[in-house]
C-alpha cells in the first residue's frame, strides 16, 4: 500500500497539528534579514534557546515564528543561492494574510521595495496578492486570501487529483 491508499480497516487517529509554528531561512546576513522582517512585516526579535550554538535569530508575530540561520562557510552549509532575477509568484514562497492590501502596497512602495501585484478570481471573489523578495531572495507574499473559502475536495463533488492538474476552463465575459 502506498501513501495514497486508505486502509479502511485501520482508521488512523486525527493528526494533532494545530497551526504553522515557524519557517526557517538560511541568510547571508542574519542582521540584514532581521532588520527586513522587523521593518517590512513588523516581526519582533525574541529570545532563542541558549543551547543553540550557531549564529541566528528568532522573530515572532501573528502567532508564528521566523527562524533565521546564518549561512556558514563550512562545507555542511549550502552555498548561497543566486538571487532570482525576477519575482516569481508561482515559485516557492511564504504567504501572510493581510487585512488592508492598499496600505501594504503603499508601504512597500514607500520602502522602495520591488514587488509584483497579482489577482486571483473565483466567481465574484477577487484576492489581491503582493510578492517581493527578502534580502536572501526568498519570495514573500502578502494577500487577502481569507476571502476564498476553504472547501475540502471530498465536499466539492468528487474532484480527483488528475483534474486538479489541468487548468480550469471558464467562460469569461469582459
Amino acid at each position: 500500500m502506498d501513501f495514497h491508499e486508505k486502509d479502511e480497516h485501520d482508521p488512523a487517529p486525527p493528526i494533532p497539528l494545530v497551526r504553522l509554528n515557524h519557517v526557517s531561512f538560511q541568510c547571508e546576513s542574519v542582521e540584514a534579514s532581521v532588520a527586513f522582517y522587523q521593518r517590512v512585516l513588523g516581526f519582533q526579535l525574541v529570545k532563542r534557546p541558549a543551547s543553540l550554538d550557531f549564529r541566528g535569530a528568532w522573530l515572532h508575530k501573528y502567532g508564528m515564528g521566523i527562524h533565521l540561520l546564518q549561512r556558514g562557510s563550512d562545507s555542511s552549509a549550502p552555498a548561497a543561492a543566486a538571487r532570482p532575477p525576477v519575482i516569481n509568484p508561482k515559485g516557492n514562497h511564504i504567504s501572510f494574510q493581510c487585512t488592508d492590501m492598499a496600505l501594504m502596497k503603499a508601504r512597500l512602495g514607500d520602502m522602495e521595495l520591488e514587488f509584483v501585484a497579482a489577482r486571483v478570481r473565483d466567481g465574484d471573489t477577487v484576492v489581491e496578492q503582493l510578492f517581493f523578495h527578502d534580502p536572501d531572495g526568498n519570495v514573500i507574499e502578502v494577500c487577502d486570501c481569507e476571502k476564498l473559502p476553504v472547501i475540502p475536495l471530498a465536499d466539492a463533488g468528487g474532484a480527483d487529483l488528475p483534474n486538479l492538474l489541468l487548468p480550469v476552463k471558464t467562460n469569461v465575459h469582459g
